[in-house]
């Protein structure tokens, strides 16, 4: 598959922004809180290990929190293939360089830098997780430190950052669409009866 080309002035501004969001971060890098905070953020995000630990405490609830668990479960890997399998490989994008002594472990992936799967997953994730529970806002917090640190920990360019949290919105939405909660408005019914519900 053949991309269209950036114009130099796009790249420009895209080199310009990513700069100035790895500047910010670099004020906190350092810090032995904030590195606590994101490296473990960031290796928690690692094949959804956070999302599945939420959707299996979701799912002790109820029957419906369950299909929510076993949703979000398939979601994550779903969406795992599609970027890592799919999408990565169209762009091919190189990871920023780190040359200092990382204050924690961190697992550097080999894959291509666009769009960063963490971003993807935790936004997929958040989405799914957060249909019909009070815990929605707990659910997109963690996805925005767990998406941030990426570029904290200078996996990922912050442009990577925000392509997938765009796509994982997405994939969360879609995801809700074809596969709604039992008891969900006009899930299970027949589409000759779906207008008489809503109305």
């Amino acid at each position: 598959m053949r991309l269209p080309r950036l114009s130099p002035r796009t790249r420009h501004r895209i080199a310009d922004f990513d700069n100035n969001l790895d500047r910010a971060f670099g004020r906190l890098r350092g810090n032995p809180v904030t590195d606590r905070i994101f490296y473990t953020a960031s290796s928690l995000g690692e094949h959804g290990t956070i999302w599945l630990i939420f959707g299996a405490l979701r799912g002790l609830r109820s029957e419906r929190d369950w299909h929510a668990a076993v949703r979000v479960g398939a979601g994550v890997g779903i969406e795992s293939a599609i970027v890592n399998l799919g999408i990565k490989s169209i762009f091919r994008r190189a990871r920023p360089v780190y040359s200092g002594v990382r204050p924690l472990p961190l697992r550097r992936p080999l894959t291509s830098s666009f769009p960063s799967g963490h971003a993807t997953s935790a936004f997929t994730a958040a989405a799914l997780l957060s249909e019909d529970d009070k815990l929605w806002p707990l659910y997109y917090a963690t996805a925005v430190v767990v998406a941030s640190s990426r570029v904290y920990v200078k996996v990922h360019h912050a442009s990577d950052v925000v392509g997938g949290i765009a796509m994982g919105m997405v994939m969360g939405r879609i995801g809700r669409r074809l596969f709604p909660l039992p008891g969900a408005p006009g899930a299970g019914m027949p589409e000759s009866t779906k207008g008489l519900h809503r109305s």
